[in-house]
C-alpha cells in the first residue's frame, strides 16, 4: 500500500473512532441524564375549593424549610423521591397538613370565611357578587349547618338577621322571614321556597320543608321580603335551597350520629363522575324519642341526583327525593301545665295518637340550552305525590295527593346606548289535585267520615326583568309580574247536612312590581335600595278548616317594601346592614275557637319598620402555631311591628306589637380552629321577649341559647377524611319555647323546647 494511502487510511479510521468515542460519550451521558430522570420523582398536587372545586391559586405548601405556591390551574410540582409532609395554606381556608408518598394527589381545602366581595349568588335569577345584589340577602352554607347539630335546619338558619326557624316538636317546622309567620299556626306559610331550581312550595301556598334532610341542603340564600317580581306569591321572602353539585371523581362517605332523647342518625352517601357528567345518590334514616311525651320522630329521605352535558350548547339535570316522614304532636300547653311538667303532653294527644305520617315523592328534570354567548333558556319540571294523615286530637285527617309544574326562563345580554342591559322573562305554574277526607278520631282510628272533598289549587305567574348597568359603578333593576290564583273545593260528603257540591274562589290577577338600584361605592363596598310590591293569597288549609266551614271570603294579604342597606366587603372584615319598613294590608291572623279550631281573619293592616346588621371579622388566620384561625361575628335583628288598623270584635289592638315576633334578637358567634385538626364553635342567641296575643297580654319571656361543638378533622392517607364530633346545645338549661301557639283557646300558648342535651357524631369520605 502506498504511503499516501495509508496515510488516507490512518486519517479515515482516528476520524471513525473519534467519532464512534464522541457519540458514545454523548450516548453514555445521555443515558445518565436519562437513568437520573428515572430516578428523581416527584409529588404533584392540584388544589381545590372544596365546595364549587375550582381550582386555587397562590396556595403556599411548606415542605421543611422551602415553601412552593399553586399556579393558576391549582397545581404545584414537588421534586424528590422521598415521602414528605406537607402543609397548606391559604388565607381564608382551613389549613391541612399531612404526609404522602411520590404521585399526585388532588386536595380540596375549606372556606373558613368568604368576602362579600367575592361571594356570587343566583338570587332574582341573575348571577352577580352578593354586593351587586340589590336585595337583603343571607346565605346559609355547610359551615353554619356544621356548627350544630346536624339533625335540623334551625340553628343555622336562626344565626342570621331577620330569619326564625321554629320547631314545635321534632321535624314540625315554622319559618317565620321578617314576622311573615303570623298566620302559621303549623307548617311553612307565606315563604316562596325552591330545591335546586324547582319550586318546593306548594300551589296552595304551603311548604313541606319537614321531608328534607339537613343533608339533602347545600347551601341556602334567603331573600328577605316581598320578592314576587319574579318568584311569585310570600310576603315574607324565598329561600333558595340547593344540594346540586357537579361530581368529580369518586366518593364515597358515611356517617353516624347520636345524642340525647334517643337521637339516631345514619347516612350514606356516593358521587360518582361519568364522563363531563355524573351522579349523586344518598340515604339518611333519623330518629329520635323526642324530650316530651308523645314527641318521637322518625324519617328516611333518599336523594339521587343526576347532571349530563349533552354537548356544548346543553345540560340536563335530574332530581329524585323520595321521603318517608312519622312525627307525633304533643301538642301545647297552659302555664299551669307547663309548671307541673313541661314534659308531658297536651291532654288528650297520646290517647288521641295526635301526629303526622307523610310519605312524598319529588322528581325533576331540568335543561338548560345555550342559544349563543347572551342567549339561554333554563326550564324545570317536576312532579310531586303526597300520602298524607293527621290524627289529630278533634279529627282524623287523611290526603292522597298529586302535582305538577314547571319554570322556564330566559335570559339576553345585549348593550343599551352603549351599556351592559340584561332581559329575563319566564313563567312558572303549578298544580295540585287533592282527595282530601275528614274523619272523626276514635282514640287514634279513623272513624265515620265527617266531610270528603277533592281540591285543585292553582297558581302561576308571567315575569319580566331588566338590568342596566349605565357606569362600572350602577345597576338599576327593574321587575314586572302578573300572578294568577285559585282554588276549588268540591264537597263530595257533608255529614252535618250542610251543602256539597263545587265552590270556587279565584283571585284576581295582580301586577307586581320591584324597583332597585345598587351603587358600588368601591370595589369592597357598595349601598342598595329597593320599593318591592308583594301579595299571598290565603290557602286552602286556612280557607277550608279542620271542623269543615268554609272562609271564601278570606282575602290575599297585599304589601309594600321599602329598604336601604349597605354592604362592605374587604380582607377580613364583612358588614351587612339594612334598615326597611313593610306597610302590609288585609293581614291574616289566627285565633282559636272553644273547640280547639285554628281559624283566620283578616286584621286590618301592620306597620313593620325594622333593622338588620351582620359583622364578622377574622382576627387570626396563620399556618403555623397552635391557634390557626379565630372568626367573630355578630348578628342583630331588630323588628318593631305593629298592628296600625285592627279592631276585632269589639277590641281595638291598633299599635300593639305584633303577635308573635321578638322585637329584639341577638346572635354572637366564635370560631376556633387549632393544630392538628381541632376546631370549636361557640354560639350565643338572645331572643327578646314575644307577644303571645293580639292583645298584648301575655308574653314568652326573653331568653338565651348557648351552643357549642367541639371536633377534629384528620387525613388518613391521601383519599381518606374523618371527623369525629361532639356537642352541647342549650348548654345553659334555659326553659322556653321554640314556637309558641299564638291566639289559643284556654291559654294553650307554650310548646317547651328541649332543655340541655348532648350529641356526637363520626364522618368519614374516602376519594376513589
Amino acid at each position: 500500500m502506498a504511503y499516501s494511502q495509508w496515510s488516507l487510511y490512518k486519517t479515515l479510521n482516528q476520524s471513525v473512532l473519534i467519532l464512534v468515542f464522541s457519540n458514545m460519550k454523548i450516548l453514555f451521558t445521555l443515558l445518565i441524564a436519562l437513568s437520573a430522570s428515572f430516578s428523581i420523582a416527584q409529588t404533584q398536587f392540584t388544589v381545590q375549593d372544596a365546595d364549587t372545586q375550582k381550582p386555587l391559586e397562590n396556595v403556599l405548601i411548606r415542605v421543611n424549610d422551602k415553601s412552593f405556591f399553586s399556579d393558576k390551574d391549582g397545581k404545584v410540582d414537588i421534586p424528590g423521591s422521598e415521602p414528605i409532609t406537607a402543609l397548606f395554606f391559604l388565607e381564608g381556608y382551613e389549613t391541612i397538613q399531612g404526609n404522602f408518598q411520590p404521585g399526585s394527589y388532588t386536595l380540596r381545602l375549606k372556606s373558613l370565611s368568604y368576602s362579600l366581595s367575592d361571594f356570587t349568588v343566583t338570587a332574582f335569577e341573575t348571577e352577580r357578587p352578593l354586593l351587586k345584589q340589590s336585595a337583603a340577602i343571607s346565605l346559609i352554607g355547610e359551615q353554619d349547618f356544621s356548627r350544630f347539630n346536624e339533625t335540623s335546619i334551625v340553628n343555622s338558619f336562626n344565626t342570621k338577621p331577620g330569619i326564625r326557624i321554629e320547631e314545635r316538636a321534632p321535624a314540625s317546622y315554622r319559618v317565620s322571614i321578617r314576622g311573615s309567620s303570623l298566620r302559621a299556626p303549623f307548617g311553612v306559610r307565606n315563604v316562596k321556597i325552591y330545591w335546586n331550581e324547582v319550586p318546593f312550595t306548594a300551589p296552595d301556598g304551603t311548604t313541606a320543608l319537614n321531608l328534607l334532610d339537613l343533608s339533602n341542603i347545600r347551601t341556602a340564600e334567603v331573600i328577605k321580603g316581598p320578592s314576587g317580581s319574579i318568584y311569585g306569591a310570600g310576603n315574607g321572602g324565598v329561600i333558595n335551597l340547593k344540594s346540586a353539585a357537579d361530581p368529580k371523581g369518586g366518593l364515597v362517605s358515611a356517617e353516624y350520629g347520636g345524642g340525647s332523647f334517643g337521637l339516631n342518625r345514619s347516612r350514606i352517601a356516593i358521587s360518582q363522575q361519568v364522563g363531563k357528567g355524573g351522579f349523586e345518590a344518598s340515604l339518611v334514616k333519623q330518629k329520635l324519642d323526642g324530650y316530651r311525651e308523645h314527641s318521637a320522630m322518625d324519617r328516611t329521605v333518599f336523594q339521587l341526583g343526576g347532571f349530563m352535558p349533552v354537548s356544548q350548547k346543553q345540560e340536563l339535570r335530574t332530581q329524585l327525593l323520595v321521603s318517608d316522614l312519622d312525627y307525633q304532636i304533643p301538642g301545647a300547653l297552659n302555664a299551669q301545665q307547663l309548671a307541673e311538667d313541661p314534659r308531658q303532653a297536651r291532654p288528650g294527644s297520646v290517647n288521641q295518637n295526635s301526629s303526622i305520617a307523610q310519605k312524598s315523592v319529588f322528581a325533576s328534570l331540568g335543561h338548560l340550552y345555550r342559544f349563543s354567548e347572551k342567549a339561554q333558556n333554563n326550564t324545570t319540571l317536576y312532579l310531586t305525590t303526597n300520602d298524607f294523615e293527621n290524627p289529630f286530637i278533634l279529627d282524623y285527617k287523611k290526603e292522597l295527593g298529586f302535582g305538577y309544574g314547571g319554570r322556564t326562563r330566559f335570559t339576553f345580554d345585549w348593550n343599551l346606548a352603549g351599556k351592559p342591559f340584561r332581559i329575563i322573562a319566564g313563567g312558572e305554574y303549578q298544580t295540585a289535585l287533592t282527595d282530601a277526607q275528614n274523619f272523626g278520631n276514635r282514640n287514634g282510628l279513623a272513624d265515620t267520615v265527617r266531610f270528603a272533598d277533592k281540591l285543585k289549587a292553582t297558581q302561576g305567574f308571567l315575569f319580566q326583568q331588566a338590568e342596566w348597568e349605565p357606569t362600572e359603578k350602577i345597576l338599576l333593576t327593574l321587575g314586572l309580574s302578573q300572578n294568577f290564583s285559585s282554588f276549588e273545593i268540591d264537597r263530595q260528603i257533608n255529614a252535618s247536612g250542610g251543602p256539597t257540591g263545587l265552590q270556587t274562589r279565584t283571585f284576581d290577577p295582580i301586577l307586581i312590581p320591584r324597583l332597585a338600584a345598587n351603587y358600588s361605592i368601591n370595589p369592597y363596598s357598595s349601598i342598595f335600595g329597593s320599593i318591592s310590591s308583594g301579595f299571598s293569597p290565603p290557602t286552602i288549609d286556612e280557607v277550608r278548616t279542620n271542623e269543615g266551614s268554609l272562609n271564601l271570603d278570606l282575602e290575599a294579604e297585599r304589601g309594600v317594601n321599602y329598604e336601604l342597606g349597605y354592604r362592605l366587603g374587604k380582607s377580613r372584615l364583612n358588614v351587612d346592614v339594612t334598615a326597611f319598613y313593610f306597610n302590609l294590608n288585609e293581614t291574616i291572623t289566627t285565633f282559636t275557637n272553644a273547640q280547639g279550631v285554628v281559624l283566620f281573619r283578616n286584621s286590618g293592616s301592620t306597620d313593620q319598620k325594622g333593622i338588620e346588621a351582620a359583622i364578622d371579622y377574622v382576627f387570626i388566620q396563620q399556618a403555623v402555631g397552635f391557634f390557626r384561625n379565630f372568626k367573630a361575628g355578630t348578628a342583630f335583628t331588630g323588628h318593631y311591628f305593629q298592628f296600625k288598623d285592627y279592631e276585632q270584635r269589639g277590641n281595638d289592638f291598633s299599635g300593639n306589637d305584633l303577635t308573635g315576633v321578638a322585637p329584639n334578637n341577638l346572635v354572637s358567634k366564635l370560631d376556633f380552629r387549632f393544630a392538628g385538626g381541632f376546631y370549636l364553635n361557640f354560639t350565643h342567641q338572645f331572643t327578646d321577649e314575644i307577644p303571645l296575643n293580639d292583645a298584648n297580654t301575655v308574653y314568652q319571656d326573653a331568653y338565651n341559647l348557648v351552643n357549642t361543638r367541639l371536633g377534629i378533622i384528620q387525613n388518613l392517607g391521601k383519599r381518606t377524611v374523618i371527623e369525629l364530633y361532639a356537642g352541647v346545645d342549650n348548654l345553659l338549661n334555659e326553659s322556653y319555647s321554640l314556637g309558641n301557639d299564638l291566639n289559643p283557646f284556654g291559654g294553650r300558648f307554650y310548646q317547651p323546647a328541649p332543655t340541655r342535651n348532648y350529641y356526637g357524631g363520626l364522618k368519614a369520605s374516602f376519594r376513589y
